[in-house]
């Protein structure tokens, strides 16, 4: 019996010897993906992008990015994670798909453009500048980011392994397991439409990531490959692969896309949820909010 416990310990502790040597593969979406976003763009060139990111023939128009900032999300991003804008990470993610063309409409963009105007205005700028009027391209589409769930641990191994084994080796085993954890995200995208304010598409993707790090404590690092170094994965990592996967969903949506219409009275002309007593839908107004006509369903 002695024998058989000792055998079953140490198939354990090789078998998480064996795994303890790196960080599982990232899965974006499904078990096979293992990606960040990564490399650069250059108008409709990319280099180096990942070969997981959906890619568009040609844009869909152009884009800017709505990130809430006052939002409960951005707080815990900015504080507790220290991580920069979300915008930063979907601005290369768009320009490598080269499925919409993103414009700049940040705070820090914008004040850089009108102070280039100012300068033309004062008459500093050299001839030729030609930072006039009627230049600056329209957003057709704004894209909102937001972080629905994160999870820094998702919750060690500790309780599971140390119970199959019990006594000294069990705690060790334990040990192991509660270095153990897995960082969990999910992010949403939300696309509207700046002229109409309808909103386009709307996608959800997730990431997760397992560490080992028990490992280097307890075999040393020689012997565990250097496994400690793996414990301080960065959840900038999953969040950015969480958004990739939320992108991708997107993309694959909008290459079906066919726009919504409410039959018989169109967009915003009273729906066809009508209650009793409501005012008739698909009024006709003209300027100056006179009625001009009124269409029965």
């Amino acid at each position: 019996m002695f024998n058989k416990k000792r055998a079953a310990v140490a198939l354990a502790l090789a078998t998480f010897a064996l795994v303890g040597c790196e960080t599982t593969n990232m899965r974006m979406g499904s078990p096979e993906a293992k990606t960040v976003a990564t490399g650069g763009a250059a108008g409709s060139a990319s280099s180096n992008a990942s070969g997981a990111l959906e890619r568009c023939a040609a844009p869909l128009g152009t884009v800017s990015l709505v990130e809430n900032q006052s939002a409960g999300w951005y707080t815990i991003l900015r504080n507790e994670y220290r991580l920069p804008p979300t915008s930063n990470l979907l601005r290369l993610l768009i320009q490598q798909s080269n499925c919409f063309i993103v414009v700049e409409r940040s705070a820090a963009g914008m004040n850089a453009m009108s102070r280039e105007r100012a300068m033309m205005e004062s008459g500093e700028m050299r001839g030729g500048s030609n930072f006039g009027k009627g230049q600056m391209v329209a957003s057709d589409y704004g894209l909102s980011p937001e972080i629905i769930f994160s999870n820094n641990n998702a919750g060690g191994m500790s309780g599971a392994l140390g119970g199959l084994i019990g006594g000294g080796a069990g705690r060790a085993l334990g040990a192991i397991g509660g270095s153990m954890n897995t960082k969990e995200a999910s992010a949403m995208l939300t696309l509207v439409d700046n002229r109409s304010g309808v909103q386009v598409s709307a996608s959800e993707g997730s990431a997760s990531k397992t560490d080992f790090g028990a490992f280097g404590s307890l075999f040393g690092t020689a012997g565990a490959g250097g496994a400690s170094g793996y414990s301080n994965t960065a959840q900038g990592k999953v969040l950015t692969a969480a958004f990739m996967d939320a992108y991708n969903q997107m993309v694959i949506s909008l290459r079906n896309y066919r726009a919504q219409s409410v039959q018989g009275q169109g967009l915003g002309g009273g729906g066809r949820l009508g209650v009793d007593g409501g005012a008739a839908p698909s009024q006709t107004y003209v300027p100056g909010g006179k009625k001009a006509s009124s269409k029965k369903r």
